[in-house]
């Protein structure tokens, strides 16, 4: 797919839902192949098919946004594929109806029924063990709710819209031309009363004749055990709230986690390193290590080698959907061999020495006798 999807539909990268839509309609109008003979016009209209679906929906919007066309290209193909279909319905709607000897004087859809409010979108950040174990989180959003002065209706309490005088309520009005090709009828939104068949004439002093108002609200949520970055969650009819009695949109959830100073994540596995000694690795010891269930103790076996992996089984991360399962943590062996040491611990390694049977020489010395025996 060639070119950017925002310049395919002609809007800027800041368009609203009613901007896309608009723009939508008028070019598939324009290219739809029913309508449009010229070479290249079906496939110009599969472009601005492809860029509705992809721009009108949420979360693909926002893939795009960030990554282009590789956030949305996997699974989603070109051409006539799901998309807004009331978008669509009301094209095929201009088309039969609009057109001499293609539907005749079809009844046009009036547009004054509920309608459904925007979907939301937060992003939140947590802290490596709230994504492990999950738990509740307080946040705050700002969305929009229906006036109660008015209770969405507009109109100042005791006055009521009245039906738009231009289109009779139908929210759209046509416009008849004759061609020698036949009779063309055009349809378009009301100018008057923008499609909604009412017009207030008295506005609400609260929410100035829009029936809704923009307010702040606080939210528990739940975050489930075992979160990660990007994972989405949906909290149903916390959106905008509709129009005309409409349901609320939704809120999703973009979670962001934090990196951690002692941990690192691997899918289900928390990754951490610890140090130990040169005398630790030789000879075995049991020690403290943090894990995110808090401190555990581990057998370090006698001649340990750098590198060496520890598996302490179920305390990585719960898997999402069954915080019974976990992954386990891998711990990374580091041995910290001294670049010097003292006289009397130079004659304890040089009696080691002898009664392995190496010299110093052979083994270049007391660091290379060290490191030759974490080569084995």
């Amino acid at each position: 797919m060639a070119g950017d999807y925002y310049e395919i539909l002609g809007v800027s990268r800041s368009a609203d839902k009613e901007e896309l839509k608009r723009a939508y309609r008028r070019l598939a109008r324009k290219y739809h192949p029913d309508v449009n003979k010229d070479p290249g016009a079906e496939e110009r209209f599969k472009e601005i098919n492809r860029a509705y679906e992809i721009l009108s929906d949420p979360e693909m919007k926002a893939r795009y946004d960030r990554f282009g066309e590789a956030g949305v290209s996997s699974g989603a193909g070109a051409g006539y594929s799901d998309f807004d279909m009331g978008g669509f319905a009301d094209i095929f709607e201009s088309f039969f109806s609009g057109f001499g000897g293609m539907g005749g004087q079809q009844a046009t859809r009036r547009r004054t029924g509920p309608v459904r409010g925007d979907d939301l979108r937060l992003d939140l950040k947590l802290d490596f063990r709230e994504a492990v174990f999950g738990g509740e989180k307080e946040i705050r959003i700002s969305h929009l709710e229906t006036c109660t002065n008015c209770s969405g209706s507009g109109a100042k309490p005791g006055t009521q819209p009245r039906m738009c005088s231009t289109c009779n309520g139908a929210g759209q009005v046509r416009r008849a031309t004759r061609t020698p090709f036949g009779s063309f009828t055009q349809v378009s939104t009301c100018p008057t009363c923008n499609g909604n068949g009412q017009v207030i004439e008295d506005k609400c002093d609260v929410c100035g004749g829009s029936g809704q108002k923009q307010e702040a609200k606080k939210l528990k949520i739940t975050i489930p055990a075992g979160v990660d970055n990007g994972t989405r969650l949906r909290v149903s009819g916390e959106g905008d709230a509709g129009q005309r009695g409409g349901p609320h949109g939704d809120l999703y959830v973009y979670l962001f986690v934090n990196e951690d100073a002692e941990f690192q994540r691997d899918g289900i596995n928390i990754l951490s390193e610890i140090k130990i000694s040169y005398l630790q690795a030789i000879l075995g010891d049991r020690i403290e290590v943090k894990t995110v269930d808090g401190p555990v103790e581990v057998t370090i076996a006698p001649g340990t080698q750098p590198n060496t992996v520890l598996t302490l089984e179920n305390h990585g991360v719960p898997r999402l959907g069954n915080s019974a399962s976990r992954g386990d943590h891998l711990l990374t062996v580091q041995v910290d061999i001294p670049t010097r040491v003292t006289h009397e611990e130079k004659e304890l390694l040089e009696k080691l020495v002898k009664i392995r049977g190496d010299r110093l020489s052979k083994s270049g010395g007391i660091e290379g006798f060290l490191g030759g025996l974490f080569r084995g």
